[in-house]
């Protein structure tokens, strides 16, 4: 992944864009080839610059005439197909390298995998799922990642560093109490019997003839 659209600008399908590469200015040259995440749709850029007065960049793409056709984009992940010269530097992956990597914590437990990652700044975030800590985010910084080997499927946390709590189970709910004097009532009871306190009257009258 390079980029992941964040809103469109103007009338003529101009896209910003939040930055998930190191090399914008090379990711972004015109003529490069981008393609909506899982999909073989080319957009082609024509113009692209970076934001002066925010992060990203702003994007144009020649199969993209206007700006009904940006907003399909929004909130897509844009990705470049890597050739073999696409070499990186060493200690770097891939961001589809990395989901579905297991990730342990230092006393050999399993939490969980990583399920999806996004960006903060100058810094990878991972998602994980699993237990018994549901859903987490991790930030791959030495404070709290020991070892960061996605290739070989093998991610090591530090659980303390994180603050990560087990999430509690949920509780059953607990069952309505009777009001106070309130007679529950029973199967036995006739569907169309009448109230007790609806044939008093009528009894009393009686008595007085």
């Amino acid at each position: 992944m390079v980029a992941l659209v964040r809103g469109v600008h103007g009338l003529h399908g101009d896209v910003r864009v939040e930055v998930l590469t190191d090399r914008p200015e090379e990711r972004f040259a015109p003529g490069t080839v981008l393609h909506p995440e899982g999909r073989d749709d080319a957009l082609t850029i024509s113009a692209a610059i970076a934001i002066p007065d925010g992060p990203g960049w702003r994007l144009r793409f020649r199969e993209i005439p206007d700006r009904t056709a940006a907003e399909r984009l929004r909130d897509t992940y844009l990705e470049v197909v890597a050739g073999p010269d696409a070499a990186l530097p060493r200690g770097a992956y891939f961001w589809h390298e990395v989901v579905g990597a297991t990730v342990r914590d230092v006393a050999d437990r399993e939490l969980g995998t990583v399920h999806d990652i996004y960006r903060i700044g100058d810094a990878e975030v991972v998602v994980v799922r699993g237990e018994p800590f549901g859903e987490f985010d991790v930030p791959i910084v030495r404070d709290v990642v020991r070892i960061f080997a996605p290739q070989r499927g093998e991610i090591v946390v530090d659980v303390d560093a994180l603050g990560l709590e087990p999430r509690k189970p949920p509780q059953p709910p607990r069952p309505v109490r009777p009001r106070r004097g309130a007679t529950p009532a029973t199967s036995s009871t006739p569907a169309n019997a009448a109230p007790i306190a609806a044939a008093a009257p009528e009894a009393v009258e009686e008595d007085r003839s």
